[in-house]
């Protein structure tokens, strides 16, 4: 996304989310937002959250260089793009944008890059912590994912094993099911 400060400069904002639960992970504000920033985004985000198995994105400079192709690489995260001029197959991130539009860069004048900085943290908190989403139940994105988390725990039973038939000296065990494990999916969105 972009937009322009009222002195006329424009600046751009990378948007990251989470498809499973329409969580927004980052808002990147800055006047430029090549790959190296994305990667450090992105680096940020696997420290505080753990590694996707996917990332997708659309076919702006700073998703299809070669440098973030080789961390990607590296990380073993596969890098889907979608096909041009198709925005609704990253539809999440689209709806996502919409808002932000809306609700933030229409509805304000920025005098300072630290000014969007500040106010996007706030739609982003808001938009995470606050909103409901009817397709989350009406739920707001970390509730949701709470909530889930918290099912999928209590889903899980505990099985006890005696190997040698002694049953005052029982070992309980955690068997794990495989369906509750989700693959994680985030999106990035830096369009003009």
């Amino acid at each position: 996304m972009s937009d322009s400060l009222t002195d006329g400069r424009k600046f751009r904002l990378l948007n990251v989310i989470d498809d499973f639960n329409r969580e927004s992970l980052a808002v990147e504000v800055d006047t430029s937002l090549p790959s190296l920033r994305v990667i450090r985004v992105l680096d940020r985000l696997l420290t505080m959250r753990g590694k996707p198995a996917n990332i997708r994105c659309d076919n702006g400079p700073e998703f299809i260089s070669h440098k973030l192709e080789q961390w990607c690489t590296e990380k073993r995260i596969t890098l889907q793009f979608i096909q041009p001029g198709k925005p609704m197959q990253n539809a999440y991130i689209e709806r996502k944008n919409g808002s932000m539009r809306r609700e933030l860069l229409n509805a304000y004048m920025f005098y300072s890059l630290s000014e969007v900085r500040d106010l996007s943290e706030e739609w982003r908190t808001d938009y995470n912590e606050e909103r409901p989403h009817k397709s989350l139940g009406y739920k707001a994105p970390v509730k949701y994912a709470e909530q889930y988390y918290r099912s999928s725990m209590t889903d899980q039973k505990l099985f006890c094993q005696t190997a040698n038939g002694n049953h005052s000296n029982i070992a309980e065990s955690r068997l794990n099911r495989k369906d509750i494990e989700k693959p994680k999916i985030i999106n990035l969105e830096n369009s003009k």
